[in-house]
């Protein structure tokens, strides 16, 4: 299970805000390609299950994921969710010819087929995707992760961060942002979400 703390910022002013103040403690950006899969038939979507290939910083390596059963409420997200790597080479020729997706060794492959009956001959779609720009920093032992997504509509802001007690943390990162005036709401969709219902939220 992967629980995170999601809070929404309002515009790109606060994005910027937050990045000058979290400067000192930046240890990496990533640029990240996501991109989602399902079946003809739609039985990942139907059974809330989401399966992603994200390429990172321009193909340097690539990540399938399965996350399943997701809830988010309260700025507080938690999903089930497995990842493994896999060949940048065999996840390009996916994207290119998504029925291919059935035919890798894959364990995350395996448990499509075996709990949502997506099997070898099922004809997989690539359904699109967006692009994340993620900036990483370490501040007072929180991994924060603020994001700068890319939709074909539009760009959202968002601050994130994978937690083990997340009313704590939440509690950490809303002092920081009140008390620089960076306005912020919590996080009621995913990115992937946001994505399929073709607009950003209303602030």
């Amino acid at each position: 299970m992967e629980v995170e703390v999601k809070l929404r910022l309002k515009d790109s002013n606060a994005h910027q805000n937050v990045s000058n103040l979290l400067s000192p403690f930046h240890k990496q950006t990533l640029f990240q390609d996501n991109i989602f899969f399902d079946d003809i038939l739609s039985k990942l979507s139907s059974n809330s299950a989401v399966l992603r290939l994200r390429f990172y910083n321009l193909n340097s390596h690539c990540v399938l994921s399965l996350k399943a059963k997701p809830l988010i409420s309260n700025g507080i997200s938690r999903v089930e969710e497995l990842e493994e790597p896999i060949p940048v080479s065999v996840a390009s020729n996916c994207v290119a010819q998504p029925s291919l997706l059935s035919k890798i060794d894959s364990k995350i492959m395996k448990l499509v087929k075996d709990r949502y009956g997506v099997g070898e001959n099922s004809d997989f779609v690539c359904l699109g995707g967006f692009k994340n720009v993620r900036a990483v920093y370490d501040w007072r032992g929180l991994k924060l992760e603020l994001d700068e997504t890319l939709y074909g509509f539009g760009t959202s802001y968002e601050i994130e961060c994978e937690s083990l007690e997340p009313e704590r943390d939440k509690k950490l990162i809303q002092e920081l942002l009140d008390e620089n005036g960076i306005q912020y709401h919590y996080s009621q969709l995913s990115k992937f979400s946001v994505f399929r219902s073709g607009k950003l939220p209303e602030y």
